[in-house]
């Protein structure tokens, strides 16, 4: 196994492109994101001597950015009454930005009111996945709908994961809007 060396003076040559992107796709916030690529930067700093050099220093940067990614969104849900954010993702080599953010309902809420407003969220998101662009809400759906890991909707479609991972930003950002409009 290679023996990766650590060098903190170029990190933000390096890495903080690529970490941004990452970051921004999964936060979507651009103050959010910039904090979360300093907080890793400061976490790095302070673990160096945990590093082992059995990873890259751009993977050993990753896996300490989705902890801190996994602790924003642990944060801002921690209110009680608040749905549950479960932040998932794959650790494979292959699979470097394989996420998957899912809500999930409170269990002890199961009153006739909350299964209406489910009903009509449910219609409001099929509403709004049809006004996407056709590539937009196929890519959206297969992702975050139907589960499929990145390199299989890759393979499928003939584009890169980081063309993906733009794809699905964009999706989300339009779905938002769509569902701030159209839903709340």
């Amino acid at each position: 196994m290679p023996n990766h060396e650590i060098n903190p003076n170029s990190w933000v040559k390096l890495y903080s492109d690529y970490l941004y992107n990452y970051t921004i796709t999964r936060v979507n916030n651009h103050e959010i994101a910039q904090d979360l690529i300093s907080e890793t930067f400061m976490a790095g700093l302070k673990s160096m001597k945990n590093f082992k050099g059995e990873a890259s220093e751009r993977t050993w940067l990753i896996s300490i950015l989705k902890r801190k990614i996994i602790d924003h969104y642990r944060k801002i849900n921690s209110n009680k009454g608040k749905a549950e954010i479960r932040v998932n993702f794959s650790n494979s080599e292959d699979s470097e930005g394989d996420w998957l953010e899912e809500r999930v309902s409170d269990p002890f809420d199961g009153n006739a009111e909350s299964a209406m407003e489910n009903a009509e969220l449910g219609n409001a998101i099929q509403n709004c996945l049809g006004k996407l662009p056709a590539k937009q809400a196929s890519i959206f759906e297969m992702k975050t709908i139907l589960n499929y890991d990145t390199e299989t909707i890759c393979n499928e479609l003939g584009i890169t994961s980081s063309n993906l991972w733009v794809i699905i930003h964009r999706a989300r950002t339009a779905m938002a809007g769509c569902l701030e409009k159209n839903w709340f």
